[in-house]
């Protein structure tokens, strides 16, 4: 089968006619009563790792596919595969188009919102672009009392599973974890006992090096396209001095442990979990992402990785039982994207066609005439398929956008390794079983201004030179394929092989806790999980 008719084949399974609208069923009381529901959410995780390397998991990846309901073939189904559109999707129930979470760029910065104790900080982070509800708003319309904690290494990570609802959100920044004046004038005590016990600068010198024997790993350890072509072979040190160790502690898998150990920590200290209301825990791992861009998906480095989460996931899932009941625990294991493998093993590896695209010029050549012309900055930038810019402000000076659009569709479609390129006008026309403009249409809402999108040939990546790192962004089904699988009391084990969406999360749990979505949501509840309610 084709690659396209592949992708058919999973669209039409996935049931995508459910669409914005979907039906809000009403609650039913839960059959077991829940204390806290837990989304473990692994940054660029592909559904592929749990089958590729599941012989050898011993921590927590063995329980979760032992005693879960694991969907082999789910899609974060929209076309801008990055962390925050995804991570928007996991607890919300919505789209990209509906969340208005488009891109990284455009998410979670904010400049009002500072950054507790990141000198000149100009960025910021909040939730405030964020549109709607999550599941968290649900669970407090339910029981007001109910208490969120949300950490990552990413703010987006933190973030956006929780949405604009305030609590304990906590992301590494600045060599430590911190959140920002959008939920805090100064962090809590126990996040500063955290923080000063150095755990990053602890690991100065550390030395990152297999877990297992080399004969366990299929893949060569000393590649020369990986990792920008230096420190392509294990051991990966980290360097002697501790502050440049906690700056570069994201790269190394150790972030993860850290991640979880402050979740671990500030379950203790809060008490999340650990009443007579249901609470929400929502850890983001990231690592897997860093390492997954600097090596490829198809290296030792990552392999290694994946066995790393498996191991902490396992330590983790083992301490939290001892503080809340598994008999009392909901948890759901996804991801916010996948990943396409670096074009270098593309074609020297699978002999397949393969490259790097970007678009990027095509916006410079149209921004500076049109800044000079106007004396003004549309706002033209290119990023993951996108050109995007101030569409309405092209408008009003006479712009003739439409005619701007297909201009810029024409050069776009004669660059090597662009599959397809739609305007507004083209993506609206297309058809309902044209699988990319239908993932274009879920990620753009109606008021977002953009001139072209596009999709990538198959092997090829959005890549911005002369960076040659593995990416994801694109909507084809290495980049939107990941797994999902939920964990705990009345979920039966199964395998389920039909296409499912991180859309479906949300309304999954709650009909597992027997709570009513504030607005209408674009996913539905998975019957294997809970058909009953």
């Amino acid at each position: 089968m084709t690659g396209a008719l592949h992708q058919l084949s999973l669209l039409l399974t996935a049931g995508a006619a459910a669409g914005p609208g979907a039906r809000i069923q009403p609650p039913r009381p839960p059959r077991h009563p829940v204390s806290l529901v837990v989304l473990v959410a692994i940054d660029q995780f592909r559904a592929d790792y749990l089958r590729r390397w599941g012989t050898q998991f011993t921590g927590g990846f063995v329980r979760l596919l032992r005693d879960g309901v694991v969907y082999e073939h789910a899609h974060q189904e929209h076309a801008i595969t990055e962390t925050a559109p995804g991570h928007a999707t996991m607890l919300s129930g919505r789209e990209p188009a509906h969340t208005g979470m488009v891109t990284n760029w455009s998410g979670v910065p904010d400049p009002t919102s500072p950054v507790l104790g990141v000198a000149h900080d100009s960025v910021g982070a909040s939730p405030r672009r964020f549109r709607g509800s999550e599941l968290y708003d649900w669970m407090r319309a339910a029981d007001p009392a109910a208490r969120v904690l949300s950490v990552s290494r990413k703010d987006r990570g933190a973030i956006l599973p929780v949405g604009r609802a305030r609590g304990d959100v906590y992301w590494y920044r600045g060599s430590r974890f911190t959140t920002s004046r959008y939920y805090a004038d100064s962090l809590p005590p126990w996040v500063v006992a955290f923080n000063a016990r150095r755990g990053a600068e602890q690991l100065a010198g550390t030395r990152w090096t297999p877990l297992l024997p080399a004969a366990a790993y299929a893949e060569p350890d000393s590649v020369p396209f990986e990792n920008g072509g230096h420190d392509v072979a294990f051991p990966h040190p980290l360097p002697g001095d501790p502050g440049e160790a906690a700056r570069l502690m994201p790269s190394y898998p150790w972030m993860d442990s850290l991640t979880l150990d402050l979740a671990l920590d500030g379950v203790t200290r809060t008490g999340v979990g650990r009443g007579p209301r249901t609470d929400l825990l929502s850890i983001s791992l990231s690592t897997t992402d860093e390492v997954g861009h600097d090596f490829g998906p198809d290296s030792r480095e990552l392999h290694d990785q994946v066995l790393r989460v498996d191991h902490w996931l396992g330590w983790f899932l083992d301490s939290l039982a001892v503080l809340v009941p598994r008999d009392r625990m909901l948890l759901v294991l996804t991801a916010d994207h996948g990943v396409t493998p670096m074009p270098d093993y593309t074609a020297a590896v699978l002999h397949r066609p393969a490259g790097r695209a970007w678009l990027g010029d095509l916006a410079t050549s149209v921004g500076a005439p049109l800044r000079a012309r106007f004396a003004m900055d549309f706002g033209l930038r290119f990023d993951s398929g996108l050109l995007e810019g101030d569409v309405a402000a092209l408008r009003a000076r006479g712009v003739n956008v439409d005619s701007l659009a297909e201009s810029l569709a024409r050069a776009a479609r004669r660059r090597p390794g662009v599959a397809k390129v739609f305007t507004p006008r083209s993506l609206r026309a297309a058809p309902a079983s044209d699988i990319s403009a239908l993932r274009w249409r879920r990620q753009l809402p109606d008021d977002y201004g953009w001139l072209v999108c596009a999709v990538p040939e198959p092997g090829w990546v959005w890549s911005r030179p002369p960076v040659t790192a593995a990416e994801h962004g694109s909507p084809l089904l290495d980049d939107v394929e990941v797994p999902i699988v939920f964990l705990g009391p009345g979920v039966r084990p199964r395998r389920v092989t039909r296409v499912v969406r991180t859309v479906d999360i949300a309304p999954t749990l709650a009909a597992l806790l027997g709570i009513r979505p504030t607005e209408r949501l674009d996913g539905v509840v998975l019957p294997e999980v809970a058909g009953a309610h």
